[in-house]
């Protein structure tokens, strides 16, 4: 008999790649995923660049682990990783892994996770390698996360249409009208999931693309995947629910009606 869930989350740091002023971001993010049950931070903690971690640990209750840097220019704090994930898949009941880190020596574990069929959530400074980003569920650029939740005017502008916020936040020569691959990934998103008069569900487009990529709205400056649709204002949208909230959003390529 299958195991039942309970959405249970086990998060592992690694203290060496990441900064500790990103991790009220996280935990906001993925309270909407469920709850963090095992909570570990990986780090030589008498390394004078981690002491802005100490009190992060104390008032999020993460169990540091002490890991020495037993030989200089080699990563023990990965190895230590590692092995305690591969033990946390045999003895604990889990609905997904997060992995906070900007290391690709990462992205072999990823795999190995997501064999036994859980969700790997990754959290990396904007240096993360492509293939350790490609290779989680889901993959969010920490800077990027902690400036939408901490600059509301971002995540106002697609409602207010205002392109100097969104070249701003992504990027000086970034036009998100001009992303062809982001682009295509909607439309494909569509394609797979509308009903016989093209309209597709938002909510479906997104887990959609989600089983099929390592794809975030947030990375392109956007809370919410609508407010990434009506930016690109290739779409027809129809809201449901009192006072339009974007609750139930469905979306409708412009050239097929």
């Amino acid at each position: 008999m299958k195991k039942q869930h309970n959405h249970n989350i086990a998060m592992f740091i690694d203290c060496d790649n990441v900064s500790s002023k990103y991790i009220e971001s996280i935990f906001e993010d993925l309270s909407q995923y469920g709850t963090v049950n095992i909570r570990r931070a990986y780090g030589d903690w008498k390394d004078k660049k981690l002491f802005g971690w100490e009190n992060v640990l104390q008032d999020y209750n993460i169990k540091p682990i002490q890991q020495f840097a037993y030989t200089k220019g080699k990563n023990a704090t990965d190895i230590a990783m590692i092995i305690d994930i591969m033990d946390i898949l045999y003895s604990k009941d889990l609905e997904a892994i997060v992995l906070i880190t900007s290391d690709s020596d990462f992205t072999p574990i990823v795999t190995r996770i997501l064999s036994d069929g859980l969700t790997v959530y990754g959290y990396g400074e904007s240096k993360t390698p492509m293939p350790f980003v490609n290779a989680c569920s889901q993959f969010i650029y920490v800077e990027k996360l902690s400036g939408l939740q901490n600059d509301k005017t971002v995540y106002d502008s697609a409602k207010n249409h205002n392109d100097n916020n969104i070249t701003n936040y992504v990027g000086s020569n970034y036009d998100i009208r001009k992303d062809y691959k982001l682009i295509n990934l909607i439309k494909q998103g569509v394609e797979i999931t509308a009903d016989e008069q093209g309209w597709a569900d938002v909510k479906d487009i997104s887990m959609y693309i989600r089983k099929n990529s390592s794809f975030s709205q947030i990375n392109y400056g956007f809370k919410k995947m609508g407010d990434l649709i009506k930016a690109l204002d290739l779409f027809d949208m129809e809201y449901f629910g009192e006072r339009k909230t974007q609750l139930m959003i469905r979306i409708r390529d412009k050239w097929n009606k």
